[in-house]
Order: structure tokens, then C-alpha cells, then sequence
């Protein structure tokens, strides 16, 4: 499986990888998350009264439920997977969904509870709860949605760049990509008779990729901007949603993504994308450079999520294949191609 497979996935509960737990050695339990804990807890925070209705929804990282309130109305309960992220960490993606909702920008932001916070936490795990938004992922956008997302993703970046957040990854070769590198080695994933065909291929590309790095401004940002994350519904503009994977990354990060292939193929919706965001905000179009690094880098993104999966056990009913020799050659052969399509774009 390769990263745009994953992100073909249709609907709500597609596989996206997020970054690896900070604590590695401690496994996720959510086994105290019962239905009668969750309305117990949405109820206790939100000092409204549920009915008996809870819905799991799929996700591999977090645990996420509907809700229904007595009033008619749903929420979606969140419960952040234990050990991947801060207290810090998640507020830094509150306070930017709220920033960004001061400014009229469309996010779903999470609902302020009884005591006025918006993260609560129940014997150690944090949670939130969003109000629930109907709608579909954007699928093959047209002309004037790529501008209108171009001018989106310049005003989110516009709020990005106000400050730093406090407990963030940073999204670079010599950051995110070497942690993920090296949780793939640690976890002794690779075949060893394929290790060294490996390392050389990740280490090859990671010393290519890490001087266009220099000098590079990074701001807050999205950090997984695919088209499952944006929702579409009628009569309305594009809204933004799932901030997990937030991050201190270059902005361009957040409109690679959303091109349908690679630089060389994706001209004519890039202008697209980039005329609607310079109505809002400069775009330095030197960084487009690193659109072809950052895919590299996402490749070892995805291989190191997988690795993480595979170690907490039941990732293997998804991919029972997955780490198999085959899947080792696959990905080194795709790393070198890869390598080529950066120096072809230099």
C-alpha cells in the first residue's frame, strides 16, 4: 500500500497516518471508553442530557463516537489516542481551530464545556466534543473551487503565521523525517537482508532534501490537507476539518497534498490553487522545490505509522501483508524513483 492509496479511500473512516506516538513503549487502552462511560461523560461535560444513542465511527488512531443530545441535536466525541500527543500539543490545536473561528473561517471547532474548557480528560485520556456537520469530502474540485481553496488555505496560513504553537512537530528533513527514519530502524521492521538496501535509499534521499530546507518559513499548519479533509455542502463555502496532525511545517506542505499527481502533472491546478491564494497572502514559489522532498518524506511518514500499527497488534486484520519482503522492495524501489523525480525537478 502506498500513501495515495490510503488517501483514495472513499469516506469518513479512511486510513490516514498520523505521526508516531511520542511515547512508543505504551500500548493505546481505551477499554474503559463503554457506551454508558461516553454519554456519562459528554453529559457530565456538556450539562445537557443524551439519549441512548452512541455510534462508533471508525478511526484507527483515536476513539470517536455520535452522540445524541436530548434536544435532537448530535455531537462527535473525540477521545485522543493516549501517549500520542501533549496537553499542550492539543490545545495548540484548539487554540488554532478557535483563532481561526474568530476570523470567520470555516473550521468545526470544539464545544466549550460546563467549566469553560474545551479539552477535558477522563482517568488520563484527553477527549473534546465537536458539534456534528453533515456534508462530503470534496472530490474532484473545478476550476473556481480550486481558487476558493487557495484562498481558504491563505487565510488559515494567514492565522498560522500569527505565532509558534508551544508543543508541535516540525515538519523537515532533519525533524519529522529523521524521527520517523529512525522509528522505522528501531521498530526492526525491514527484513535484514534488506536493511542496508534501505537505509541507503532513505538516507540518500534525507541528505538530497535537507539543504532546500534552509532558510524556509515555517507557520502552523494543517499538516494532512487531502481532499477527505475538506467538507463540502450546498449553498455553503468549503470547510476545513480534522486539525490532528497540525503541525510547524513550510506552508506549501498543505497544497502539495491536494494536487492530483506529481508537480510536473499538476500545473494547471496549481495555478489554479495558487491565483486564489494570493488574493489573501504571499506565496514564496522557491518552495515549490520542495513539493517532490515532501512526498519522499511522507513516504516514510506513512512506513513509520504502519510500523506503529503493526506493533500495537490488530493493524495486520487491515494489511495482513504489510512488512512483508515484497512490500520492503516495493518501497525501496519507490524511494529511488522517488529520489530521481526530486532531482528531475531541481
Amino acid at each position: 500500500m502506498t500513501p495515495q492509496s490510503f488517501f483514495a479511500a472513499p469516506g469518513r473512516g479512511c486510513i490516514v497516518p498520523g505521526m508516531p506516538d511520542q511515547n512508543q513503549s505504551a500500548l493505546p487502552d481505551f477499554s474503559h471508553l463503554t457506551p454508558d462511560t461516553v454519554l456519562h461523560l459528554v453529559e457530565t461535560a456538556l450539562g445537557a442530557r443524551c439519549t441512548n444513542m452512541c455510534r462508533p465511527l471508525t478511526s484507527y488512531i483515536n476513539r470517536v463516537y455520535d452522540v445524541e443530545l436530548d434536544n435532537g441535536s448530535w455531537v462527535v466525541v473525540k477521545f485522543y489516542r493516549p501517549n500520542r500527543w501533549s496537553r499542550e500539543a492539543l490545545l495548540d490545536e484548539q487554540d488554532l481551530l478557535e483563532e481561526l473561528r474568530a476570523q470567520e473561517i470555516p473550521v468545526i471547532a470544539p464545544m466549550r464545556g460546563a467549566d469553560g474548557e474545551a479539552l477535558q480528560e477522563y482517568h488520563g485520556t484527553y477527549f473534546a466534543i465537536f458539534p456534528k456537520r453533515g456534508g462530503r469530502p470534496l472530490d474532484e474540485p473545478n476550476e473556481a473551487q480550486w481558487r476558493e481553496l487557495g484562498r481558504l488555505l491563505a487565510r488559515v496560513h494567514s492565522v498560522g503565521a500569527a505565532h509558534p504553537p508551544r508543543d508541535r512537530i516540525e515538519i523537515g528533513p532533519r525533524q519529522s523525517a529523521a524521527m520517523h527514519f529512525q522509528f522505522i530502524l528501531d521498530a526492526d521492521a525491514v527484513p535484514r537482508q534488506l536493511r542496508k538496501n534501505y537505509e541507503e535509499a532513505a538516507r540518500g534521499i534525507l541528505d538530497l532534501i535537507e539543504p532546500l530546507f534552509d532558510g524556509v518559513e515555517k507557520i502552523r499548519i494543517h499538516g494532512d490537507m487531502h481532499r477527505l479533509n475538506i467538507l463540502q455542502r450546498p449553498d455553503e463555502p468549503l470547510a476545513l476539518i480534522d486539525f490532528d496532525d497540525m503541525a510547524l511545517g513550510p506552508p506549501v506542505q498543505d497544497i502539495w497534498m491536494l494536487l492530483p499527481g506529481h508537480l510536473k502533472h499538476s500545473t494547471p491546478d496549481l495555478n489554479l490553487l495558487l491565483e486564489g491564494y494570493e488574493t489573501f497572502r504571499d506565496f514564496d514559489r522557491q518552495t515549490l522545490r520542495l513539493i517532490e522532498p515532501l512526498r519522499a518524506m511522507r513516504f516514510l511518514h506513512f512506513t513509520a505509522w504502519c510500523a506503529r500499527q503493526k506493533a500495537d497488534g490488530g493493524f495486520a486484520r487491515l494489511a495482513p501483508d504489510w512488512g512483508a519482503e515484497s512490500f520492503w522492495r516495493r518501497e525501496i524501489h519507490d524511494l529511488n524513483q522517488q529520489r530521481q523525480e526530486i532531482l528531475d525537478a531541481l
